[in-house]
């Protein structure tokens, strides 16, 4: 896996990533109440907001980690947002995006490194 500054995980499955919110980020924000999810099929550019979560302490956005195309939304999410906090690193994952420049990737870091940088 790979992670953002901005506690986001990146699972690479081929040319597909999977992105959800690492467990750090889902303690941060407390007990998550509502989240809204991208249209499958929307090409997104990296930085571009595409989820919105809420939670009891703030709303936070969560950005498109790299180009591409949103493939698969986590519909559970919408039903059950507190799945977050129960199971940030696996069921709770956001979307599925269709790389477009998977260079794009080199640039996020190690499981190890993110750690570091959380202290």
């Amino acid at each position: 896996m790979k992670y953002t500054e901005d506690h986001e995980w990146l699972r690479v499955d081929g040319d597909v990533v999977v992105v959800g919110i690492t467990e750090h980020a889902a303690e941060q924000l407390g007990d998550v109440v509502f989240i809204e999810l991208p249209e499958t099929e929307t090409q997104v550019a990296k930085g571009d907001d595409i989820v919105v979560i809420e939670s009891v302490k703030a709303a936070s956005d969560i950005a498109a980690p790299v180009d591409g195309e949103i493939v698969e939304v986590n519909v559970d999410l919408a039903d059950n947002p507190g799945l977050v906090n129960e199971d940030p690193l696996g069921a709770a994952w956001f979307f599925k995006m269709k790389v477009t420049d998977m260079e794009q990737l080199d640039t996020f870091m190690s499981e190890d490194e993110y750690k570091d940088m959380i202290g």
